[in-house]
């Protein structure tokens, strides 16, 4: 932001700024505030997606007015993203963390994380969630204690087996949504992908590998020294954390709306589907760096 009187801002160009991005509703306030205050000390611009249309409660809080605030009711992150983080305006910014609410970050440091995604190469990352407080729906993105990075997992998953030569989701070139780090490289591709009329609940963290400017296995990794907890809460519903809890004794009209929910995501899951693969067939110059023998 500038002002609109007085000498115009001036970044250092030594030091190159990131964005943390975050989809927010009032009734995780105080989660949304301990994830901000994490990255404020590393420079970084945030950016709060209002879902629920308020904006005002979030005043009190001293590094509000230096946040960019943008407000649309019941939209995703991924409507916002595609609409007011273009590539050309985020273009000063090294990484982009766009990230849920509903995250724990007592044991994350924005300031190691950045020298480990550099170190390693990696272009689309995440910190490894805590499996024992997380909500981990996919076994890939759970910390191993023994590592500082991973990139793969040796395990059966539903009846494929992960093993040294695995090369696709779920077993290696992938990181789950709710946490995504981008470079900003992979950012201009991510976007591109993104389709502006669908809500993406799921299912676009399983085309990132053609994001992640080179070999999906080497380029996209989860971090395990700095790790974070998914609480895994349905906010898009409006839920809050203790009625999270009481999920059954909801009255009716709220279970309705989260089936709602679901099932518009699935029906979109599909069209997404559906538009990838006619856009393979229609277009004569693509081949896929991932095309099954």
């Amino acid at each position: 932001m500038q002002p609109l009187w007085g000498p115009r801002t001036k970044r250092n160009p030594e030091l190159p700024s990131n964005l943390l991005a975050m989809a927010v509703g009032i009734k995780q306030k105080e989660s949304v505030n301990k994830i901000v205050m994490k990255f404020l000390s590393s420079n970084f611009v945030v950016m709060l997606f209002h879902y629920d249309g308020n904006v005002n409660e979030w005043r009190d809080l001293e590094w509000s007015n230096h946040a960019i605030h943008v407000s649309a009711s019941n939209q995703t992150k991924w409507w916002f993203a595609k609409r007011f983080l273009h590539p050309d305006i985020v273009s000063e910014y090294a990484y982009i963390f766009l990230w849920d609410e509903d995250l724990g970050v007592e044991n994350f440091n924005v300031g190691r994380y950045i020298p480990i995604i550099k170190e390693e190469g990696l272009e689309i990352s995440q910190p490894a969630l805590d499996s024992d407080k997380s909500e981990v729906h996919h076994l890939l993105t759970a910390r191993d204690h023994k590592l500082k990075v991973h990139r793969k997992i040796f395990k059966v998953i539903g009846g494929r087996k992960c093993d040294k030569n695995s090369t696709e989701p779920p077993c290696t070139g992938w990181v789950e949504m709710m946490a995504a780090v981008f470079s900003l490289a992979s950012w201009r591709c991510t976007w591109h992908i993104i389709q502006n009329d669908l809500v993406h609940a799921w299912g676009l963290d399983f085309q990132l590998g053609y994001c992640a400017q080179g070999d999906r296995t080497k380029n996209i990794g989860i971090v395990d020294s700095e790790y974070v907890v998914h609480y895994g809460l349905p906010t898009l519903a409006g839920l809050a954390a203790n009625e999270v809890r009481n999920f059954n004794r909801l009255n009716k009209n709220l279970q309705i709306t989260w089936l709602e929910v679901r099932k518009q995501s699935f029906i979109e899951l599909e069209i997404f589907k559906n538009r990838w693969k006619k856009a393979v067939r229609e277009d004569d110059c693509w081949s896929d760096p991932y095309q099954k023998p």
